[in-house]
């Protein structure tokens, strides 16, 4: 979903998505990412742009390899999902919000189950607007 937000001066484009589970059909996962790119793709470079979604992903820990999209304050070790994740940013000129500031663990969890906590939601914006976004956590 693409939403066109307007806040005073300012247009933001929203956009909200749920990326397939981790044990899903590559070829469910490939169709999401290309669905993604799609819309990505006609949202003007020049234009604010925010996704948020649940990305089924772990982005981990440390930036490696990936420092200019994650910030290295993200959680846990990353997995495929993540990976693609980090490449998709990294195509757009994306960072993800949740990587650059530093946080406790209870502001990086996303997702908590009496056998495991993880971080699988994220914020994106273009790298150009990186100030634009002074903190990103959770909140439970």
């Amino acid at each position: 979903m693409t939403i066109k937000l307007v806040v005073g001066e300012c247009t933001l484009n929203v956009i909200s998505t749920y990326a397939p589970q981790s044990g899903l059909d590559e070829e469910i996962k490939s169709c999401f990412w290309e669905g993604l790119d799609e819309i990505v793709h006609s949202i003007p470079p020049a234009k604010r742009l925010f996704i948020e979604g649940d990305f089924n992903g772990h982005i981990g820990s440390s930036a490696g390899g990936y420092t200019e999209v994650h910030d290295g304050f993200g959680f846990g070790e990353r997995n495929g999902g993540g990976t693609s994740l980090l490449d998709f940013a990294k195509a757009f000129e994306l960072v993800i919000a949740n990587s650059s500031f530093p946080k406790w663990e209870e502001h990086l969890v996303t997702f908590k189950s009496s056998v495991a906590r993880t971080l699988i939601d994220y914020l994106l914006l273009r790298r150009c607007d990186r100030r634009l976004c002074e903190d990103c956590k959770v909140i439970q």
